[in-house]
């Protein structure tokens, strides 16, 4: 039987009470189920965490002694028990290290999916899917209007570009994704990271996930002309609003962070609709729970076939 208060939100994030943890809290909890390591999923404090290695990786990186104190990190598939629920992880291909949550309780199976993609990355694991009677689904761009456009089309879109470029991306995730993107389809170009991303990149390296050649900006080498592509996170990006000599990018599904309505570059670490279409082919659940979007557009698409709810 489907428990329809099973996961529900309140003043720390998305609470499990039949097991008593938190997927990906926003507050510091005593048990922590992590999906991944970005800001707005891992913070730091939390007492007990569960999660993957390389996320585990990441977020000591980040936060250092203030990562969290008891880690408790799981292969894909390894079973563990918190609170009477089963809970594994499967690979959800956002990021390196990212997992869907499944869980187990009174003979019912719940998904988590955290953050998505369904696009090939060569840079993390791909996706890897099974079936459950609820699906609980991010749905950033769960909209029929957004779908996103190949990858490869819009990276190759530098290789048109002779001047250097500044290319704005998150550091984790996705810089990592664009410097082995760039490396692979316009190899003419010459990647620079920031110093806040370099250590990143490193961890990637660790887990054996190579890159392609990078180095460390230096102010004197984008005074040439040499078809170098600097990537720094949007902070800095930001700050270069005046930048002589460069071309100004921003990599993003989202069209309000793009530089303006010429310069786009459409690379998406988010499930579009037709990703989260496929997500509910391959899960084939009992229920829809969406979360982190708007989930009315999968409510009305699927009617009464399949009940869709909103937990936000």
């Amino acid at each position: 039987m489907i428990l329809d208060d099973f996961v529900a939100y309140n003043a720390n994030g998305l609470y499990c009470k039949y097991g008593n943890f938190y997927l990906d809290p926003q507050q510091p909890v005593e048990h922590a189920v992590i999906t991944h390591a970005h800001g707005d999923h891992a913070v730091a404090g939390n007492h007990h965490v569960y999660c993957t290695t390389p996320t585990a990786d990441f977020m000591k990186l980040r936060y250092s002694k203030n990562a969290g104190r008891n880690f408790r990190l799981f292969n894909w598939h390894q079973e563990f028990n918190i609170g009477g629920v089963s809970l594994f992880f499967i690979s959800a291909g956002h990021m390196l290290g990212s997992a869907q949550v499944v869980m187990q309780y009174q003979g019912t199976t719940y998904i988590y999916t955290g953050d998505y993609k369904l696009q090939p990355d060569p840079t993390c694991q791909p996706i890897e899917w099974v079936t459950a009677d609820v699906l609980i689904t991010e749905s950033t761009f769960a909209d029929p209007d957004i779908i996103h456009p190949d990858p490869v089309q819009e990276i190759e879109k530098l290789a048109h570009i002779k001047s250097n470029i500044l290319l704005g991306a998150y550091g984790l995730g996705k810089a990592q994704r664009l410097t082995h993107m760039i490396n692979h389809y316009v190899p003419e170009k010459k990647v620079l990271v920031h110093f806040r991303i370099a250590p990143l990149s490193t961890v990637y390296e660790k887990h054996g996930y190579a890159l392609g050649p990078y180095q460390m900006y230096n102010r004197k080498l984008m005074k040439d002309q040499q078809q170098y592509v600097y990537l720094v996170p949007p902070f800095t990006f930001n700050s270069y609003l005046r930048a002589e000599g460069v071309k100004r990018l921003f990599a993003s599904g989202w069209k309000n962070l793009q530089a303006n309505q010429q310069d786009t570059l459409f690379i998406s670490d988010h499930a579009d609709w037709n990703d989260v279409l496929q997500a509910v082919k391959q899960v084939n659940p009992q229920q829809i729970w969406t979360l982190h979007g708007d989930g009315r557009h999968l409510k009305d698409y699927f009617g009464d076939r399949i009940f869709t709810k909103s937990l936000n």
